[in-house]
């Protein structure tokens, strides 16, 4: 052995120092053959990603388009029940009409028995009350304009001492729950 390779041996620290050396020789072609090879793999890490994102935006679109038609679905499902029970409610009374019609006629004809007419005043009062808790309401019409959204004319007559289209008499009274008309009331126009 040459005095040089002993040295090379009893040197620990310089074999380690050329080993790393050509490992970094080596790791650096290696890296430039791989670099060609890793852009692909980057191409389609990227495409990978691009593709996740786009599937990510479709199912949050199908998301938001999903809690959307859920809440539209709740609302008509509300409405829908309020105006069942408004429907209901409306007809129920519809039915009642009849009986205060013939409370108000018995009210108008002449008595000479006041226990009778006290009683059916009490009876019309207790009517009204109830149907004012109900939210019912009487349709304004004598004198008032006509309007054929609430008032149904079955006759015309002509009055110079009233305006025109004033309801000069009411023969039924007419009936709307909120802006639901119940019952439209019956009149004579004038003019």
């Amino acid at each position: 052995m040459s005095k040089q390779d002993k040295e090379n041996k009893t040197n620990p620290e310089e074999p380690e120092i050329l080993l790393d050396e050509v490992k970094k020789g080596k790791e650096e072609p290696a890296e430039e053959k791989a670099s060609p090879d890793q852009k692909p793999e980057a191409d389609q890490a990227k495409a990978i990603e691009e593709a996740v994102q786009a599937a990510t935006r479709e199912q949050e679109d199908k998301y938001l388009r999903l809690l959307a038609e859920y809440d539209n679905y709740r609302k008509r499902s509300q409405k829908e029940k309020e105006n069942a029970w408004t429907t209901a409610k409306a007809e129920t009374i519809k039915e009642l009409l009849p009986v205060y019609d013939n409370l108000e006629r018995a009210l108008k004809q002449e008595t000479t028995d006041e226990a009778y007419a006290k009683g059916v005043q009490m009876t019309m009062t207790q009517l009204k009350t109830v149907l004012e808790k109900l939210g019912v309401e009487e349709i304004p019409a004598l004198g008032e304009t006509f309007d054929p959204n609430v008032h149904n004319a079955v006759m015309h007559m002509e009055d110079e001492a009233l305006g025109e289209n004033t309801v000069a008499e009411v023969f039924q009274t007419g009936f709307k729950m909120g802006d639901k008309i119940i019952r439209h009331a019956m009149v004579k126009v004038a003019n």
